[in-house]
């Protein structure tokens, strides 16, 4: 996990999935995305390291009985670096978001809080507190990060609290139809991601992620030989990419995007 990043573009940093089967979803993860896994070593024990190559990626926790209480099912999560958390926790509260779980730390990891947008979709706040990663993977590689997709309730008014809060830019839109526009917006300079309004078949707002891999008909047959299911069919996007999007076994959704069918 990063410890120590680059804050100026306010970045995704980390990404973490929560299950309700460790050993099941760490075998799913490993032969579809091709992620090698390893215990964290943390105190309390419990978080899987996932990397590509000597690049650590994404973890992986199980949800604990506290949250399944609340009714917290498989998910992923996207940590967003910022300068300082509980600043900017108290900035998205007044921005008319929520803060879901306050600011604390992760020993010799960092400080984060739980929150999410004023229309639902829940991100988390990071700064850490170490030594930087010293071996970063090329743009692009397989098992990385590829894209990152906010699916709104109202597309057309979600940039502008992302845009306050993190200084995002839009660059190019496009007109999707009857599914209204999807907006590409960066960080840094660099295209980060799209905004949509959700389809309604999405049951709340989220963010979906997408991981790079090799071919998405490939990626997709090991998705159900391995027990996930396929929620849309691979197409092609604009700029040639193509994408497919997925539930692993225990229901936590998530995309890949690849350069070739």
């Amino acid at each position: 996990m990063p410890t120590t990043l680059t804050l100026t573009a306010n970045p995704f940093v980390w990404y973490e999935v929560m299950t309700s089967d460790m050993k099941a979803s760490e075998a799913f993860y490993t032969k579809v995305i091709g992620w090698t896994a390893k215990d964290a070593g943390m105190p309390q024990g419990g978080y899987t390291l996932f990397s590509t190559g000597a690049t650590e990626v994404a973890g992986l926790m199980p949800i604990s009985p506290d949250a399944a209480a609340m009714g917290v099912k498989p998910c992923w999560s996207g940590y967003i670096g910022v300068p300082d958390v509980d600043a900017y926790a108290q900035r998205v509260k007044a921005e008319g978001g929520v803060v879901h779980r306050p600011p604390e730390d992760i020993p010799g990891v960092g400080r984060f809080a739980v929150v999410a947008d004023p229309q639902g979709a829940v991100f988390i706040l990071f700064k850490g507190s170490g030594a930087p990663d010293q071996n970063p993977a090329a743009p692009g590689a397989p098992g990385t990060m590829g894209w990152h997709e906010l699916h709104a309730s109202d597309g057309s008014t979600a940039f502008a609290f992302y845009e306050k809060l993190f200084g995002w830019t839009k660059t190019r839109s496009m007109d999707m139809g009857p599914m209204g526009m999807y907006q590409i917006f960066s960080a840094g300079g660099a295209d980060m991601g799209g905004m949509m309004t959700k389809v309604p078949e999405m049951p709340v707002p989220c963010w979906l992620y997408y991981f790079n891999v090799d071919a998405i008909d490939a990626a997709m047959a090991r998705v159900t030989q391995h027990g996930g299911k396929v929620l849309m069919a691979p197409h092609q996007v604009p700029g040639g990419q193509w994408i497919l999007q997925c539930l692993h076994p225990q229901g936590a959704m998530f995309a890949l995007t690849a350069p070739k069918r």
